[in-house]
């Protein structure tokens, strides 16, 4: 009994033992080795995150460098104490004025 497709074209290519070493390897690397695709694809994606996050970070630093330099003044601390922990001078009286669109803003956060 001889096999009808064997003088295919397709046949003949699939019969082919280095088609069949390509396929293999081609699976191999694509979905079961330690550096496949999806495992690449994974990790591009943490790097990018990583970068966004070193972005933020060196802008944050910088913002506070900028900080510190102000601060070094005397008068800046005093305009930061007051403003931020509503520090004041003896015989002196503070009063916060807080908008309404302010406290809806708050209250809406919490």
């Amino acid at each position: 009994m001889t096999n009808p497709h064997k003088d295919k074209p397709w046949f003949k290519f699939l019969s082919n033992k280095y088609v069949w070493v390509l396929l293999f390897f081609s699976t191999w690397m694509i979905f079961l080795d330690n550096y496949s695709y999806f495992d690449h694809r994974f990790l591009d994606n943490q790097v990018s995150e990583l970068e966004d996050n070193k972005e933020y970070y060196q802008e944050e630093i910088k913002k506070d460098e900028e900080q510190i330099k102000q601060l070094k003044n005397p008068q800046q601390i005093e305009k930061y104490a007051r403003e931020k922990y509503f520090m004041k001078k003896e015989n002196e009286d503070i009063y916060i004025i807080e908008l309404e669109g302010d406290s809806i803003e708050n209250s809406s956060k919490s």
